[in-house]
C-alpha cells in the first residue's frame, strides 16, 4: 500500500521541530558547509575541464601548424610523418582524392567527416571537432591541396578525475569539520540560553520571584533577559497586590460579619430559650433586624466592589466611541433610585470619549454615591461635564464638610476611610475604583476643595473626536 503523497514531508518537519535548537544549528551548518564544498567542485571541475579542454585544443593547432608546414614544403604525398610513439597524439594526412596517409603501426582514426571534408576542399582553414563515442578531439587545418588532421584521445586516468577524488576527499572532511565546528558554535553560542533556561525552571520550581535572572550578554539575549526580569517584576508587584488586597479585605470583612453573627447567635439563643418575644420588644427586635438587613447589605456591597476591584483591567466589555454625557446620566439616574434622598443637579454637554461604558458608569455612579453620603439633604450634589482642551473634564461636587489636607493623598487608596466616615456606610473601595477605572482609559483622577466648602473630584479623561453625522436617503 502507497503512502499518502504529503505525509513524509509532514513527518520530516515534526522530526526537525522535536530537534534542540543546538542539533538544528550543527545540522545547518554542516548542511551549509556541504552544498559550499559541493558547489565549488563542481565549478572547480568545469573550470579544470575548461582549461585542460582549451591546452589540448592549443597543443593540436599547433602541431597541426607545424605538420601542415612541412607538407607544403614536401608535398602531402611525400611529407615524413612522425612515428607513432604507442599512445597519445595521433596524425593523419587528407590528399586531394579524398584518400589518407596515417603512420605505420597507428590506430585508425574515425572516418573523415563531411567538414573536415570542405577543409580539405578549402572551404575553410581549419576546424576543431571532438568524437564522443571514441573519446577523440581531432583539429583539421588546411595544408596544400588537402589537409592535415592532428588527434589526441583523452586517458581515462586524467586530471579531472584525480581531482574530483580530491576534492570529493576534501568536502567530506569538510563536512564532518563544519559539523563539529557547528556543534562548537551552538554550544558557546546558546550558552547563554541554557543559563536562562535554567533560571526560569528554577523560578518556576522554587517561586520565588525576587530572584532576578542575571543580565549578561548582548543584543537579542540581553532584550530577552530583561524582558523576562521585567515579567518576573510585574508578576511580583501582581503577588504584591493581591496579598495587599486579600489582608485588606479580611480586615474590613472582620467587624461586619462579627457584628452579625453576634446579632444572629443573640436572635438564636432567645429563640431556643423561648424568652424571644419577652427579651425583646417589639421595637428593639425591629431595631436589631434592621441592623442584620443593613449589615448584610454592607457585606454584599463589600463582596461586589472587591470581586470588581479584584478582576482588575480584566473585562469582557469592548471599548466603543461614546458620549460621555450619556454616561453622566444613566449614572445619575441609577443613583437617584438607589437613594431616593439624593438629589443630582447635572450640568452637562456633549463630550466624546473612548471607552467602556459600563466601567465609566460605574466610576460615575461611585463619585456621586460618595458625594451623595455628605451632601446636607436640602443641596444637591453638583455633575459638571465639558470639554477644556483635549479632555473631557467631569466635576462632582458636593456641599458636606470637605476632605482634610491630611486625608487628600489616600483618597483613592483601597479601603481607606477617614474617622469621620467610619460611621457611614460604605467599604471604602469605590473611589479605589473610580481610580482603577480612570487609569485604565489614560485618564487622571484628582480632588480638591469646592467653592460650596465640600469636596471636588475631578476626571479628566481623552477626549475622541465625534463620529461623522450619517447622511439620509431621500425619496426624489
Amino acid at each position: 500500500m502507497s503512502r499518502p503523497a504529503g505525509r513524509e514531508p509532514r513527518r520530516l518537519t515534526r522530526w526537525w521541530r522535536r530537534r534542540s535548537l543546538r542539533t538544528r544549528l550543527t545540522v545547518i551548518a554542516a548542511t551549509a558547509i556541504a552544498v559550499s564544498v559541493f558547489a565549488a567542485f563542481q565549478v572547480g571541475i568545469e573550470l579544470l575541464n575548461w582549461e585542460l579542454q582549451d591546452t589540448a585544443e592549443n597543443q593540436l593547432r599547433a602541431d597541426s601548424r607545424v605538420l601542415a608546414t612541412n607538407a607544403e614544403r614536401a608535398g602531402l604525398a611525400q611529407v615524413q610523418l612522425p612515428p607513432y610513439p604507442g599512445s597519445g597524439q595521433l596524425v593523419r594526412v587528407i590528399l586531394p582524392d579524398g584518400s589518407t596517409r596515417t603512420p605505420a603501426g597507428q590506430p585508425a582514426l574515425p572516418p573523415v567527416s563531411e567538414h573536415a571534408g570542405r577543409v580539405a576542399q578549402g572551404a575553410s582553414a581549419g576546424l576543431m571537432e571532438s568524437n564522443d563515442s571514441d573519446g577523440y578531439f581531432i583539429y583539421t587545418l588546411r595544408a596544400g591541396d588537402g589537409a592535415v588532421q592532428v588527434a589526441r584521445v583523452a586517458a581515462d586516468d586524467s586530471p579531472i578525475t584525480r581531482f574530483g577524488l580530491g576534492m570529493l576527499l576534501i568536502g567530506l572532511l569538510c563536512v564532518v569539520g563544519g559539523a563539529l565546528v557547528g556543534r562548537a558554535v551552538a554550544r558557546t553560542g546558546l550558552a547563554p540560553i541554557d543559563r536562562l533556561t535554567a533560571a526560569a525552571v528554577r523560578v518556576a520550581h522554587t517561586r520565588d520571584l525576587d530572584a532576578d535572572i542575571p543580565d549578561e550578554g548582548g543584543g537579542e539575549i540581553r532584550r530577552l533577559i530583561q524582558s523576562i526580569n521585567d515579567m518576573l517584576a510585574a508578576l511580583r508587584d501582581s503577588r504584591r497586590a493581591q496579598r495587599l488586597l486579600a489582608e485588606d479585605a479580611a480586615h474590613e470583612l472582620k467587624t461586619p460579619l462579627t457584628s452579625l453573627r453576634l446579632n444572629v447567635e443573640l436572635l438564636i439563643r432567645l429563640d431556643r430559650r423561648g424568652t424571644l418575644d419577652s427579651a425583646l420588644p417589639a421595637e428593639s427586635r425591629t431595631r436589631l433586624l434592621n441592623d442584620l438587613g443593613a449589615q448584610v447589605a454592607e457585606l454584599s456591597t463589600l463582596a461586589a466592589e472587591l470581586t470588581d476591584l479584584a478582576r482588575g483591567d480584566v473585562s469582557d466589555e469592548s471599548t466603543e466611541l461614546l458620549d460621555l454625557a450619556d454616561v453622566v446620566v444613566a449614572a445619575a439616574t441609577r443613583a437617584r433610585s438607589r437613594v431616593p434622598d439624593i438629589e443630582v443637579a447635572l450640568d452637562q454637554t456633549s463630550v466624546w470619549v473612548s471607552g467602556r461604558p459600563a466601567a465609566l458608569q460605574r466610576a460615575v455612579l461611585n463619585l456621586i454615591d460618595n458625594a451623595g453620603k455628605w451632601s446636607p439633604a436640602d443641596r444637591p450634589v453638583q455633575v459638571r461635564l465639558r470639554a477644556e482642551g483635549a479632555s473631557a473634564v467631569l466635576e462632582v461636587d458636593d456641599a458636606g464638610p470637605g476632605i482634610d489636607a491630611a486625608d487628600v493623598p489616600r483618597v483613592f487608596d483601597r479601603f481607606y476611610r477617614t474617622d469621620s466616615a467610619r460611621a457611614l456606610p460604605g467599604s471604602g473601595l469605590g473611589l479605589s475604583i473610580v481610580q482603577r477605572v480612570v487609569d485604565t482609559h489614560g485618564g487622571r483622577a484628582t480632588v480638591a476643595r469646592s467653592a460650596r466648602g465640600g469636596a471636588l473630584l475631578r476626571v479628566d479623561l481623552p477626549a475622541a473626536a465625534p463620529p461623522a453625522p450619517t447622511a439620509r436617503l431621500t425619496a426624489g
